[in-house]
């Protein structure tokens, strides 16, 4: 178990060129670039994260190398197949690489299991239920001579602080992993464990990485990305190891520059959703995932959607949730006591959990495709978002406090804001 590469800090800036170079040192270390190599980044979805440079330096030092083989799997877990679109928005023109597409019920190879035992413990007693551990068949028997796993370390609402194995076993791994590791989140709590490294989930993916993931040898190359005073996103971090550490080292950076704390509660947040990212209230309640814990009690949550066109990414997902709605904690597991088909899918479950305010205030989604009807029919109340874009111009915003009193955010999938008196380590 090795930390290759530790590089980073909150000052610091890593240029392309000395990305180039840190990828190129840990390759070296590993032995030099393989022939054949398998390429696990994010999707659409993580597009600030980097990872769509990171992928491209890699390909480069493969082609130089006269590669035979550059295959690329997105680690879509639940979210939709990307578009031709998308990959070249994401990847750009890779013309020797070969895509695949990750189908989270399909094509898995089976490990075995987190036993009921250890999800007891974690849980506090609060679930009874053993996780089988499943990945991409790929990985096991695409006979590649490197798998690099390509990914940000970030806040996040259902492990506590995203990446590192999560970006393998999750995004692409098998749907009761997916299902249970984030009803396991929801049910321990979201306060419990945003911003957190030391988590009941990722107790759970380290379990399935020591025993199971571990013999694939995975490399991790792990971003920290932040925002400059000029507003430019910068790389303050990389990190590449094949260890639960290397991924904690990164976390630290990572809690230093993506989280803000905030003395007092936030009467009214606005929020502008990118359309290149957010599609769906399943990806663009981040904006509440990451705002929940700086909202005062009665405060406003304005949500600039124009890409919203759905809540689930995944047909089946998207009918639970308009069928059950963002209802709060007690009404989701009284529903999933009662209904096979919330049981059967859980990460929709907790999916209810998180995007639920828990009655505390008010989310307003500004929406063009999805109805007044449609918004309100899930929980949430409605607003024009030509009315919205009039009143909160995102071209003329700045993050943090405005003049009129409230707080924005452009970018909700790249931080966490909570009170201090809410943060207790």
């Amino acid at each position: 178990m090795s930390t290759y590469i530790a590089h980073g800090g909150k000052d610091t800036v890593i240029t392309t060129g000395k990305k180039r170079a840190l990828l190129q040192e840990a390759l070296l270390k590993l032995g030099g670039m393989p022939k054949k190599i398998l390429v696990i980044p994010p999707d659409i979805t993580r597009l600030h994260s980097n990872a769509g440079e990171l992928t491209r330096i890699l390909y480069e030092l493969w082609d130089t190398a006269n590669g035979t083989t550059f295959d690329i799997l997105p680690a879509i877990g639940t979210h939709a197949p990307m578009t031709d679109a998308q990959i070249a928005e994401m990847y750009g023109d890779l013309p020797k690489a070969t895509y695949h597409v990750h189908h989270w019920r399909t094509g898995l190879y089976h490990f075995g299991e987190v036993p009921s035992g250890f999800i007891r413990e974690v849980s506090g007693g609060k679930l009874d239920y053993s996780i089988p551990v499943a990945v991409n068949q790929k990985l096991v028997e695409g006979d590649y001579e490197l798998i690099i796993s390509v990914g940000q370390v970030i806040p996040h609402e259902v492990i506590g602080i995203a990446n590192g194995f999560k970006n393998v076993l999750v995004g692409a791994g098998g749907v009761e992993m997916i299902n249970k590791s984030h009803f396991l989140g929801a049910v321990d709590g979201m306060e419990r464990l945003m911003g957190r490294t030391d988590t009941s989930v990722r107790r759970v993916l380290n379990y399935a990485h020591t025993h199971y993931l571990k013999q694939l040898g995975i490399v991790y190359v792990m971003s920290v990305m932040d925002v400059d005073e000029n507003g430019d996103r910068v790389m303050r971090g990389l990190y590449v190891g094949d260890d639960a550490r290397t991924f904690e080292t990164a976390a630290e950076l990572s809690r230093n520059v993506n989280m803000a704390f905030l003395d007092e509660p936030l009467e009214r947040v606005v929020v502008y959703l990118d359309p290149k990212e957010f599609r769906s209230t399943w990806l663009g309640n981040k904006a509440i995932y990451r705002t929940r814990m700086a909202m005062a009690d009665d405060g406003e949550l304005i949500i600039i959607a124009p890409g919203l066109r759905e809540f689930g990414e995944d047909a089946e997902i998207d009918r639970l949730i308009r069928k059950y709605g963002y209802r709060g904690t007690p009404a989701t597991l009284k529903a999933v006591e009662e209904n096979t088909e919330l049981q059967e899918n859980l990460s929709a479950a907790a999916h209810l959990i998180h995007g639920s305010t828990e009655g505390r205030f008010k989310v307003v989604y500004a929406t063009e495709h999805l109805t007044q009807t449609e918004i309100e029919s899930v929980g949430y109340q409605w607003a024009s978002l030509d009315k919205m874009i009039a009143q909160y111009n995102p071209e003329t915003l700045v993050d943090g406090f405005n003049d009129e009193g409230f707080f924005y955010i452009s970018e909700p999938g790249q931080g966490l804001w909570a009170l201090r008196s809410q943060f207790c380590e």
